[in-house]
């Protein structure tokens, strides 16, 4: 195992440590945390899309949590799903919303969180926005993808979903939704994974994302490209452009706070850019993840350490 591999696997250990939970639950926000989420409130999460959406970018919006184990927390989660549809939309804000399937209660029920994910799906139609499914760790991917495909077959067009590219079935799932003309979201992956499910080495990682992203392209839905990787950008484009792809098919998302001055660059480039806001109270996980992506951002947590 590489150096980089080790530090994301102990990176990624971390963020199942109830101890470490609970010391950066109390302190993360001041060493470091406020630079991936942009707050812990919806009213923050909102100033923080509205900021965005002047200099150009669409965004999304997750309010963080996943794993409920009652339909009462489940519910509690649709209602503040709901709720965060209709202030995005009440603000006019250029904004939809990504969630995971277990806040709307996989983990209990593949049927209740489909049931619960269609009634947000219905108040999105009604405000004319859409909903993305979030990817979660290898065992949730075939009851989301199930979820997913359910959901389109009852006429839910205003919904995607995401594949990983770290996977070795999401080339086989990505021919496999491709006659449905999805709106697709392409990532690496960011879950701690066997290696029997998941490619160890990140050069493959890389060389299945390209594939998967020229067969995206190549076919008739929409695809986000969610990459903070320079040259997987500039292949993209220049992919897109010797196809003649035009660039209503295709956008770059990025994560709120990881490389705004690429993002602004793609915005003056022309290209859309899609912006992801996460927010809430739960945000230790989801801050793990980001340090495990690049490893080198636990040395901006540790200078944020030192400081008072």
């Amino acid at each position: 195992m590489s150096m980089n591999s080790a530090a994301r696997a102990a990176i990624l250990l971390a963020a199942n440590n109830r101890a470490t939970e609970r010391l950066m639950t109390r302190y993360g926000m001041r060493l470091g945390a406020a630079r991936f989420v942009a707050g812990e409130t919806l009213d923050q999460c909102v100033a923080a899309i509205s900021a965005l959406n002047r200099q150009g970018f669409k965004c999304n919006a997750t309010e963080l949590g996943e794993a409920v184990s009652t339909e009462a927390d489940a519910e509690r989660a649709v209602s503040e799903y709901q709720g965060l549809l209709r202030r995005l939309a009440a603000d006019g804000l250029r904004a939809n919303v990504a969630l995971k399937l277990t806040l709307m209660g996989q983990d209990i029920d593949d049927q209740l969180a489909e049931r619960n994910l269609a009634r947000l799906l219905d108040v999105a139609r009604e405000l004319g926005t859409f909903v993305r499914i979030d990817m979660e760790d290898s065992a949730h991917v075939e009851p989301t993808l199930a979820t997913y495909r359910n959901l389109r077959a009852r006429g839910y067009d205003n919904l995607g979903c995401v594949l990983q590219s770290y996977l070795y079935r999401s080339a086989a799932d990505l021919e496999a939704l491709l006659p449905l003309q999805p709106n697709l979201r392409l990532v690496k992956g960011a879950y701690l994974e066997r290696p029997e499910v998941a490619f160890p080495r990140k050069a493959d990682v890389d060389r299945n994302y390209l594939r998967m992203m020229e067969r995206a392209l190549s076919g008739d839905g929409y695809t986000a490209l969610a990459t903070h990787d320079p040259e997987i950008i500039e292949e993209s484009i220049t992919f897109a452009m010797r196809q003649r792809i035009p660039k209503d098919r295709f956008e770059f998302q990025m994560l709120y706070g990881v490389r705004p001055d690429l993002q602004r660059q793609l915005v003056a480039r022309g290209y859309t850019v899609l912006v992801a806001v996460s927010y809430g109270t739960h945000w230790y996980p989801f801050f793990m993840r980001r340090l495990a992506e690049r490893p080198a951002n636990v040395l901006f947590l540790a200078r944020n350490l030192t400081r008072r």
